[in-house]
């Protein structure tokens, strides 16, 4: 279960997990953006705001656009920003995954536009179309060479572990039969649709992993 707190006199939401994962993951994470001021990176399903406003914090030449489709969230990333005073970190817009990319309010909708899309914690408590939504708008705004970046708990080939990760997929299935840890094989396949490819998995604390997919050069 995510447990929220809320700051005092503010809209600013913070999950526990999220504190706990944002270093790790900003560990990784600075090895697949360019160090260039020219950086965009779109992240889809940003919840509470922590991971953005902590990136953007020490990644402050890049540019970030958060989303997320909860009105509550959208809120929280807005105070997260305004909290730091972050000045390279776009408003957030909504965006629902599964609906085609001309919908989205997104001001930028050129293809090949972001060097990064980031995702956390959002393909395994939604339905399937998210991630076919999130790797066919991978396919379509990522540059050539652009990098997918995923984190959360994985299958891979079929196998589940440890035995917490088996009972927390337990646990998301009785929620919701639509939800459910992903495979990698099966994610695979989407990026293979939309000409990406699977370089690198890395282990992360709490059972979980950073999954990076790349966009083909040729």
């Amino acid at each position: 279960m995510i447990r929220y707190s809320v700051l005092h006199f503010t809209k600013m939401l913070v999950a526990d997990a999220a504190e706990r994962n944002k270093q790790p993951i900003l560990d990784v994470l600075k090895s697949y953006l360019p160090a260039a001021t020219s950086t965009k990176v779109l992240e889809i399903a940003s919840g509470t705001g922590q991971h953005v406003s902590h990136f953007a914090e020490h990644l402050p030449d890049i540019t970030w656009q958060p989303s997320d489709i909860t009105h509550a969230y959208l809120q929280s990333i807005s105070a997260h920003i305004q909290h730091k005073k972050l000045t390279n970190v776009l408003p957030p817009i909504k965006v629902d995954i599964t609906t085609p990319l001309e919908q989205w309010s997104l001001q930028d909708l050129k293809p090949e536009t972001y060097d990064m899309i980031y995702n956390s914690n959002m393909v395994h408590i939604s339905p399937w179309e998210t991630s076919q939504g999130l790797f066919k708008a991978a396919g379509y705004l990522l540059k050539k060479d652009g990098v997918l970046f995923m984190y959360g708990p994985f299958k891979i080939n079929g196998l589940l572990t440890p035995e917490s990760n088996i009972r927390f997929n337990e646990y998301l299935i009785s929620q919701d039969v639509r939800w459910g840890v992903r495979d990698i094989v099966d994610l695979e396949k989407l990026a293979q649709e939309n000409g990406l490819k699977l370089e690198k998995m890395v282990d992360m604390p709490a059972n979980n992993k950073s999954v990076i997919f790349r966009k083909y050069t040729s």
